[in-house]
């Protein structure tokens, strides 16, 4: 078909139809881009295919564990453990032999003699421990515990499980039964059920996004270009991540969050990039590289400020103590460099390729120059006149779903994120059936030798304790010694942390209190500490880039308050949802009571990212208007025109990625689909396309004002072209 203009009906300032202006940095960048177009793909095939000759061993290389408070005393009990105590620590491996007949008989013999030597021939097992009666041997004689001690760090122990725990599993007979079970089998348990669960959630995702992205650009070749910028950005961000492993250990999370984001935000910039193209190019008659200059002026340089505020937000993350955490932030961080960079070279040096082409294979109700849209023009009219009246409703939803945030319950994720079927859990249940309700929670004790006595005393009056274990000494010249206590409490119960924090206040000076219950306690409380000082250091600097970016003090504040209040809104879903039980049967997970304790602040920095995405482009898109008129009509009305469908179609995206994470088995990623998506619902389609409009409505000119102190410091930034 033949494309024509769509004709301009609106009364407004259209910047797009002003003069040639002179080209800012970023339009020097874009034009610059299109007039060595070669040599910037050149460049970014050489990039993309360097790295992803890496990519492919990513997941091979990245961790399974790390979730872990720095400097914490069960750390550091670990440590102790694996170096003084044959690494009967708590990332041991833990092989559950159980029968319905006492374990006498030769052939249960024989099947735990092979277990040892199974796990004696792992150069990762420092030493392995046979069943001990009355410990390890359970008093009916029907369940064993075969320990193999912790010969290596956490994430290598995690793939030392990975390897063991089939063939453990395949010495068992018709009946007996052979089950690995302890924290890094259960670990990789988890990141085995992780990554099925994402492989089918992206599975679903793509092509649900395809779809998407033809309706929202209604060509095929104009929605390839997202998935091109997601491509490049994936496979650097993979393969550098590979090479980082052999200097750091990065959580195998920061691979799946990294893909989830540069999805996300690679269609969230081609879509503001490209929409702007379209609208600058068809209908001017010029070179593409003018119009390229023009795009990357308005519409790269809120997508440079969103990038910037995607990494700020996330780079808050670093000051948890948490190996996890950080690699998982730097992951994403990663991935976003590399989604920005090709947003800002390679996307214009495509599109001064493509230039009329890049309508292709179009949509028959497809018209070119469709930057501004009708619609969602008739929509800010319509806010405009009965702001009041929109603005209270979207405030009352938006405040209801908050309110159920003031009785969030949070903790460490319990034995319920492994599915039902998963080696860890099936194990964890027989130690339970067999020892007690603690038994699987262990507690590890090391104090000085010559307290042991009084140790023991303080261990044996604590009414939490079920049982004492006999105290065992050190190897080598330490003077320590290690006992273990179980408890009378299942490891995931709240009152988990109080007995830990009685144990470390009534035992003697010196001693330290471990285990793996101690280590999501330790983590926990850790998270507790820093997720207030994450949030004010995500608000402070989002607000901080704001003003840089918008030269405005008021708009600045509306754009972090309101994105707070979505996130609130989400956390809310999340209590209904997981803390509540509201329609788990119909997402398929048994509800724990609580949400697992690193949501909080991770969530609450991917959601802030995302949020200020689509504030700077709606907010960058009203100020460009604004300075071309000064007038609050024209900057609500024409700013939601010019964003409101991109914003629109992103939000879709966003939400048929994350939901498809609650079709997902384990628990942490259906917890990660629901308030990600909820999140994206509540800030674009109710806080940036109604509240955030209402609020431009309701305070005129004064969004727009700045001190003539400010203005004399900050730097001149301006989304009009020229």
């Amino acid at each position: 078909m033949t494309l024509s203009p769509a004709p301009d009906t609106t009364p407004l300032s259209d910047p797009l139809n002003d003069p040639e202006p002179t080209s800012g940095i970023l339009g020097r960048l874009g034009s610059w881009s299109v007039l060595h177009k070669r040599r910037v793909v050149a460049t970014w095939l050489l990039i993309v295919i360097i790295l992803g000759i890496f990519a492919p061993h990513v997941e091979k290389s990245l961790s399974g564990a790390g979730w872990q408070a720095d400097g914490s005393q069960s750390v550091a009990v670990r440590q102790l453990a694996q170096r003084d105590f044959g690494g009967n620590a708590s990332s041991a491996l833990q092989v559950v032999v159980h029968s319905g007949d006492p374990l006498s008989t030769p052939a249960a013999a024989h099947v735990i003699a092979q277990v040892e030597a199974m796990l004696s021939a792992n150069h990762d097992i420092s030493q392995v421990v046979a069943p001990v009666p009355g410990v390890t041997l359970s008093a009916d004689r029907r369940t064993a515990v075969v320990l193999g001690g912790a010969g290596s760090d956490p994430n290598t122990m995690v793939r030392a499980a990975d390897s063991l725990k089939g063939p453990l599993a395949s010495l068992a007979t018709s009946s007996i039964s052979v089950t690995a079970t302890g924290s890094s089998v259960l670990w990789s348990d988890f990141n085995t059920a992780n990554r099925t669960a994402m492989m089918k959630s992206e599975m679903f995702s793509w092509p649900v996004t395809l779809v998407i992205l033809m309706v929202a650009f209604g060509s095929l070749v104009a929605a390839g270009l997202p998935l091109l910028l997601t491509m490049a950005g994936l496979l650097s961000a993979a393969g550098l991540l590979d090479l980082l492993t052999k200097f750091t250990p990065i959580s195998i999370w920061a691979m799946n969050f990294a893909l989830m984001f540069a999805l996300a935000l690679g269609i969230d910039y081609a879509l503001f990039i490209v929409v702007r193209f379209r609208g600058a190019h068809f209908g001017r008659h010029r070179e593409v590289r003018h119009s390229v200059a023009e795009t990357m002026d308005s519409a790269g340089k809120a997508v440079l400020f969103s990038g910037v505020t995607v990494l700020v937000s996330l780079s808050s993350v670093m000051v948890v103590p948490s190996p996890a955490f950080r690699s998982m932030a730097g992951g994403i961080m990663i991935a976003v460099v590399f989604v920005l960079a090709a947003s800002l070279t390679l996307l214009p040096a495509v599109l001064g390729h493509l230039g009329d082409r890049v309508d292709s294979l179009s949509l028959p109700w497809v018209h070119a120059g469709e930057h501004r849209s009708a619609r969602f023009a008739r929509w800010g009219e319509l806010l405009w006149r009965r702001p009041l009246t929109f603005g209270a409703g979207a405030l009352v939803v938006l405040v209801a779903l908050a309110l159920p945030v003031l009785g969030l319950k949070i903790a460490m994720p319990s034995i319920k994120v492994v599915p039902t079927s998963a080696a860890s859990r099936i194990g964890y249940l027989e130690v339970q059936q067999a020892f007690g309700v603690g038994a699987p929670g262990e507690l590890e004790v090391i104090t000085p030798t010559p307290q042991t006595g009084a140790t023991t005393r303080v261990l044996k009056s604590e009414s939490g304790l079920a049982s004492v274990t006999p105290a065992q000494h050190a190897t080598g010249q330490s003077q320590l010694t290690m006992i273990g206590a179980i408890p009378r409490i299942d490891p995931s119960s709240p009152k988990m942390g109080a007995l830990i924090n009685r144990l470390r206040a009534d035992l003697p000076t010196g001693t330290l209190v471990g285990g793996a219950p101690a280590e999501n306690y330790d983590l926990q409380s850790s998270l507790a500490a820093k997720t207030p000082v994450v949030i004010g250091l995500v608000m402070m600097l989002g607000f901080i880039l704001l003003v840089f970016a918008l030269r405005a003090l008021l708009i600045a504040a509306i754009g972090v308050l309101t994105s707070l209040l979505a996130t609130a809104g989400a956390f809310g879903v999340a209590r209904l949802i997981f803390q509540n039980g509201d329609g788990h049967a119909l997402l398929g997970f048994a509800p724990q009571g609580f949400l697992d304790a690193w949501g909080p602040v991770f969530f609450f920095a991917m959601i802030f990212a995302i949020s200020m995405d689509y504030t700077v482009f709606l907010l960058s898109s009203a100020k460009e208007h604004y300075e071309m008129s000064t007038d609050p009509h024209d900057a609500m009305v024409n700013g939601l025109a010019h964003s409101g469908r991109v914003i629109f179609s992103a939000a879709a995206v966003m939400m048929a990625v994350f939901f498809t994470f609650a079709l997902s088995g384990p628990l942490p990623p259906k917890e990660m689909g629901i308030i990600l998506g909820a999140a994206v619902f509540l800030d674009a389609f109710l806080v940036r396309l109604v509240l955030v409009p209402v609020l431009l409505r309701l305070t005129g000119r004064a969004a727009w004002w700045l001190p003539q102190w400010l203005d004399r410091v900050l730097p001149r930034v301006t989304f009009a072209h020229g």
